[in-house]
């Protein structure tokens, strides 16, 4: 169990680096006009990453306040790139 454990933590991590690269790309293609992009990037993090997220945080029995930050901050950049839910 403590192996299992490890790699669903290192998984978190790995998800939370590339949920960053991702906002990081909206920024940059709002930034740029560059909105159909922007919505690819925000579109993925929306149904891949945070899902992922929160699946692999289950696994561990536990909780992250990164995650709420995360649908926060992709709401406002959603706003931003005219996608409505």
């Amino acid at each position: 169990m403590a192996k299992r454990s490890k790699r669903a933590k290192i998984g978190v991590e790995s998800i939370k680096k590339e949920i960053e690269t991702h906002f990081k790309k909206i920024e940059e293609d709002i930034h740029n006009e560059n909105l159909e992009r922007g919505r690819y990037h925000a579109k993925e993090i929306d149904r891949s990453l945070i899902n992922s997220l929160k699946h692999k945080l289950k696994i561990l029995g536990e909780e992250d306040e990164d995650v709420k930050k995360y649908e926060e901050k992709l709401e406002i950049l959603k706003r931003k790139l005219g996608i409505r839910n």
